[in-house]
C-alpha cells in the first residue's frame, strides 16, 4: 500500500468516495532519497564521542575539557557549527539555557544548557518542525554525577541521530524553518525541555511538530524478540492545555483520540513509507507506562510533539551502574546500540521533517457541520500567500470511529470550504490537510479546538 499512488477522487460520487482506500504516501523522489540518506558509520562515530565523555549527567563536570556534560555540550554545539559551514552558514546555532534549583533532583543552581541549530525557512520563518535528543546520562543513582555513565543508547543515540539529521537535510531548502535540538535535564526532571519550551513561547514560535527521540539505537528487548524493522511513536490523546469548556465540547463532537500529538504521530507513520523496511507502531499514550520523556514539556505548554523511540527495550541496559551480576551484564554501553537500526529511525525523522517543512502549514480554524443531514461540510482558514506560497489546496480525509489511520480521502482545490454529499457527520471522523504543489502536505487537522495546531 505505500508504493501506491492515491487515487483522484474528486470526480467519484460521494459513494463511491467513502469506501475509496487511500495510500499512504505519494511518490517524491526527494523523500525517498531521504529516507536512505542517514548513515550507521556517522551516527556510530558521533555515539563513540559522546561516550567518550565518560559521564554527561546534568550534575557533572562542566569545565573539564574531556569529561563530563559541560565538554559533550561544547563539543555538540561546534559539531552543529560545522554541519553549518558546509552548508554555507545554513544553521543558526545558539545556546539556549536557564538556572534550575531547589528540586528534588537540582537541590543547588545548576545551568541547564541546551545546544539548539536552527535551519531557518524562506517562506514562513516563524513556522517550526523540532527533532531532539537528550545529552544527559545517568547510573542507577539519579544523584550520581561522577560515576562512568556511558549512555550509549539512553541517549546519545537520539543526540547523533539529530546531528545526522541535521546533515542530510541541510542539503535543501525548505518553505518552513527545521530546528536540531541536544536538551540536557531529561533525568534531572525533563527541565532542557521545559526551557526550550518556555523560550518558544516567548520568542511566539509557531510550532507544528515536536519530534523527541529518546532511545533509538536498541534492537534486543528484555523480551527476547530482537527487532530492527519496527519503531514506536507515542502521541498524547488530548490536548494538556483544553479548557473546561472546550473538553465540553469535545465530549459531545469528539477528538479524544484526534489532538494535534496524535495526528502527528499519523503522519509519521504514514512517512515510514520513505523508509526502507520500517513499519510504525503507534502507541496511543503520552509516554511508555508511568514514564516520561523530554516531548512532555512541549506537551504541557500546548504544542503538538510525540516521542519517538525503538520498539524493545532492555531495562538492564538503561539507568544501570556498569557492572556483571549472575552472568549478567548491565549497562548502556556501546555494544547495546544497533547503528543501521538507529539510522534508519533518524530517517523516519528525517522525511517526516522533510515533509512538514516543504508542505504548508496545517489548516486553521477548522470547523464542521451536518448535525442531522445527508451531508457533512468542513471550513478552515488559508494563510496568507506570503506564509504558504507553493499551496496548491486542501485535501479533506475521514474514517470510520474505530479505525486508527486516516483511510479516505478527497482534493477539494485551493478553497476554505467544502461539502461532502452523502457522508452522514455521525459515523466517521474528519480532518483537513494542506497540500502543496510538490504534493507533501501538512498532518491532518481535526475540526475544533481538540484537533486545532495552533498559531496558523
Amino acid at each position: 500500500m505505500r508504493r501506491i499512488l492515491p487515487v483522484l477522487l474528486c470526480l467519484l460520487p460521494a459513494a463511491a468516495v467513502a469506501q475509496s482506500p487511500v495510500s499512504p504516501v505519494p511518490a517524491d523522489a526527494r523523500l525517498y532519497a531521504i529516507g536512505t540518506a542517514p548513515s550507521a558509520a556517522r551516527i556510530e562515530a558521533d555515539v563513540r564521542k559522546l561516550v567518550s565523555f565518560g559521564t554527561r549527567h546534568t550534575l557533572s563536570d562542566t569545565s573539564s575539557p574531556t569529561r563530563g556534560i559541560g565538554a559533550a555540550t561544547r563539543w555538540i554545539h561546534d559539531e552543529f557549527e560545522r554541519i553549518s559551514r558546509q552548508c554555507g552558514g545554513c544553521l543558526e546555532v545558539r545556546y539556549v539555557s536557564g538556572t534550575v534549583s531547589g528540586e528534588k533532583r537540582i537541590p543547588d543552581p545548576v545551568e541547564i544548557v541546551n545546544v539548539v541549530a536552527i535551519q531557518r525557512g524562506s517562506a514562513d520563518p516563524n513556522r517550526y518542525v523540532i527533532m531532539s535528543g537528550d545529552i544527559d546520562s545517568r547510573v542507577s543513582d539519579v544523584m550520581n554525577a561522577t560515576a562512568d555513565a556511558p549512555g550509549a543508547n539512553d541517549n546519545a543515540s537520539g543526540v547523533a541521530g539529530t546531528l545526522e539529521a541535521a546533515r542530510v537535510l541541510t542539503r535543501y531548502r525548505f518553505p518552513g524553518s527545521i530546528v536540531y535540538a541536544a536538551l540536557s535535564g531529561e533525568e534531572q526532571g525533563l527541565f532542557g525541555g521545559k526551557i526550550l519550551a518556555e523560550r518558544a513561547k516567548q520568542e511566539g514560535w509557531r510550532i507544528e511538530a515536536v519530534l523527541n527521540n529518546d532511545m533509538i539505537g536498541n534492537i534486543a528487548g528484555i523480551n527476547g524478540v530482537t527487532d530492527n524493522a519496527s519503531a514506536r511513536v507515542f502521541s498524547d490523546g488530548l490536548r494538556a492545555t483544553e479548557t473546561a469548556e472546550e473538553a465540553r465540547q469535545r465530549r459531545f463532537t469528539g477528538g479524544e483520540v484526534d489532538s494535534p500529538s496524535r495526528n502527528l504521530a499519523r503522519y509519521i507513520a504514514r512517512m515510514a513509507g520513505y523508509v526502507p523496511n520500517l513499519d510504525v507502531m503507534m502507541v496511543y499514550r503520552l509516554d511508555r507506562f508511568g514514564r516520561g520523556g523530554h516531548h512532555r514539556p512541549f506537551n504541557d505548554a500546548g504544542f503538538p510533539a510525540v516521542r519517538v523511540m525503538e520498539t524493545n527495550e532492555n531495562y538492564d541496559r538503561q539507568h544501570q551502574d556498569l557492572r556483571s551480576e549472575n552472568g549478567r551484564v548491565y549497562g548502556d554501553t556501546l555494544d547495546g546500540v544497533d547503528f543501521a537500526y538507529a539510522a534508519r529511525l533518524t530517517a523516519l525523522n528525517a522525511v517526516s521533517l522533510a515533509g512538514m517543512a516543504w508542505a504548508p502549514p496545517p489548516p486553521a480554524a477548522v470547523g464542521i457541520e451536518g448535525a442531522v443531514t445527508a451531508d457533512t461540510t468542513l471550513r478552515w482558514q488559508r494563510p496568507p500567500t506570503a506564509q504558504a506560497p507553493e499551496l496548491a489546496g486542501y485535501r479533506i480525509y475521514w474514517r470510520l470511529t474505530t479505525e486508527p489511520q486516516w483511510s479516505r480521502s478527497i482534493d477539494v482545490g485551493n478553497v476554505d470550504a467544502f461539502t461532502l454529499k452523502n457522508v452522514v457527520i455521525d459515523n466517521y471522523f474528519f480532518g483537513v490537510a494542506a497540500v502543496a504543489r510538490d504534493g507533501t502536505e501538512s498532518p491532518v487537522v481535526f475540526p475544533g479546538p481538540a484537533g486545532s495546531f495552533g498559531g496558523y
